[in-house]
């Protein structure tokens, strides 16, 4: 009606035009800059909470080639949403100046299906970020309920040094080394427990991985299983909260007498001799140039690689062992070594300063590496997912608003549309009760079609987040149920509301509109 009125008052088809442009490009311009506004905003906090493992993290920015993008985008976004009305209304139609049209027919078909498409394609995006946000979360919960293989994770010390050949390079002169750091360790006042292991769980470091021969079993031309090594000092497993299921620990009479001994996790026990307490006294060797070692002890499962990830069967050789590659030297310790310290200062600088006093006692010339606590190192385990739950939730709740705001647009629109309709109803007798419904009800419509495509494009998506997952299904009958019921409930509150304004149109005045 608009444009009729302005096309009887002289202004020409590209006038109109230009004036329909303007204003979408100006609105697609005044989103860009809300949208580079809370995207700077964001990015902080991403980066913030970002895993230090991310690549180049510290150099994600919003740079001019990002800004010159998003005005870029929201240029073409008003040009392109605003040429559609243009090109239909301005160039393709003739509109008849106040032919009534406007009191008596209702929104076009194409315009309505063209809104309710809209809507739809929103609550189905809205959908399927929902649920892989939720899935996160319930990945998260799942991780946080799991036994890591060690207790008391803040207040748990780590501290790694490296003993290299041209410092010490008798094998046995570098395990007496760090059995003296060990002692010196444990005068810290406030140290109950210390030990040490060529890698602490969920480290980072590398893991060894090798075959592991058991006595007695023919693996004819086969090669056994390989199984994740260690090697770890007398109290290592005191110090870390790991508990010994059967049998006992090393001592130091063990290692430096070279007896062949070993202990092996709880799952390479039950799956090699059927349980924990039948292993002891069982031979293992790597080797066939190797001798056999006793399993003198086994201990709980740990996961070593990370929460997530599968606890793999594991062997703890003593810190020092009969070299089994090289007869020369005869005897190889661990040169690079990782103490565990138990100690209700673990964090403190102080404990650091009296650990580097400590270490520089037994040899002025070894240093500190990698000082955290076993309380840093587990949280870093969880970063990766941790940060996809936080980008998956900032979609989520984008998605889910414009879900709103679209299904909120709708019904008000089409309640201002009509208007003079409402009137007409209510002047004939109509409740109010039954043109709210009148109202919520196709919203209602959409949502649900919407729900029913999103749960399929959700389902499809979630099997491919499967390597994210944790402890539950892709298809998670929480999250595809509790999700659906959200948005039907946020669907239902956002057309209620501009669906209740028929509640205060006067039936005289609405049908003297216009």
């Amino acid at each position: 009606q608009e444009i009729s009125i302005r096309a009887a008052l002289g202004a020409g088809r590209a006038r109109i035009a230009r004036e329909l442009l303007l204003e979408s490009v100006v609105l697609g311009l005044i989103g860009g800059v809300l949208g580079v506004g809370v995207a700077a905003a964001a990015l902080r906090l991403l980066v913030s909470i970002g895993p230090a493992s991310l690549p180049r993290l510290s150099e994600i920015s919003l740079d001019t080639r990002s800004v010159a993008f998003t005005f870029a985008i929201s240029l073409f976004s008003g040009l392109l949403f605003g040429s559609l009305p243009t090109w239909k209304y301005v160039f393709r139609q003739r509109s008849t100046l106040l032919d009534g049209s406007v009191r008596t027919t209702s929104i076009s078909r194409e315009r309505h299906r063209a809104r309710n498409v809209l809507v739809v394609t929103q609550v189905a995006m809205a959908l399927v970020l929902l649920v892989c946000a939720l899935l996160m979360v319930r990945t998260f919960a799942a991780l946080h309920n799991v036994d890591p293989g060690f207790s008391d994770a803040s207040h748990i010390q780590t501290v790694s040094t490296w003993i290299p050949d041209q410092l010490i390079s008798n094998s046995e002169m570098v395990t007496r080394t760090e059995n003296d750091i060990t002692d010196k360790l444990a005068g810290i006042p406030g140290v109950t427990s210390v030990g040490f292991a060529r890698a602490v769980p969920m480290d980072g470091n590398q893991p060894n991985w090798d075959s592991l021969y058991l006595k007695g079993k023919d693996y004819g031309a086969t090669e056994p299983p390989i199984r994740f090594f260690n090697y770890i000092s007398p109290g290592f497993f005191h110090a870390m909260g790991t508990r010994l299921v059967a049998g006992r620990d090393f001592t130091w009479s063990d290692i430096y007498s070279l007896r062949p001994s070993v202990i092996v996790s709880e799952n390479l026990a039950r799956e090699s001799w059927g349980s924990a307490q039948a292993a002891i006294g069982k031979q293992v060797r790597e080797f066939s140039s190797m001798p056999w070692q006793e399993v003198i002890g086994v201990a709980e499962d740990v996961h070593t690689l990370g929460l997530d990830e599968k606890v793999p069967a594991t062997v703890y050789w003593p810190a020092m062992v009969r070299n089994p590659y090289d007869p020369q030297p005869a005897i190889m310790a661990s040169r690079f070594v990782t103490f565990a310290i138990h100690t209700n200062r673990a964090g403190t600088a102080s404990l650091q300063s009296e650990m580097q006093q400590a270490v520089s006692s037994v040899n002025a010339s070894l240093p500190l590496a990698s000082v955290q606590t076993m309380q840093e190192i587990y949280g870093k385990s969880l970063a990766r997912t941790s940060f996809t739950l936080v980008m998956l939730g900032i979609a989520a709740a984008m998605a889910l608003a414009l879900g709103i705001i679209g299904i909120y647009g709708v019904i008000s629109y089409a309640v201002s549309q009509r208007t003079r309709e409402i009137g007409i109803r209510l002047a004939l007798g109509a409740r109010k009760n039954e043109l709210r419904w009148m109202f919520v009800r196709p919203a209602l419509l959409l949502t649900g079609i919407g729900v029913v495509i999103g749960l399929g494009a959700a389902a499809a998506v979630a099997r491919l987040m499967r390597t994210l997952l944790f402890g539950i299904s892709p298809i998670d009958p929480l999250s595809f149920v509790a999700v659906p019921l959200i948005l039907v409930l946020a669907a239902a509150l956002a057309s209620f509301l501009p669906a209740s304004r028929v509640a205060t149109v006067n039936p005289v005045d609405a049908l003297r509109v216009e």
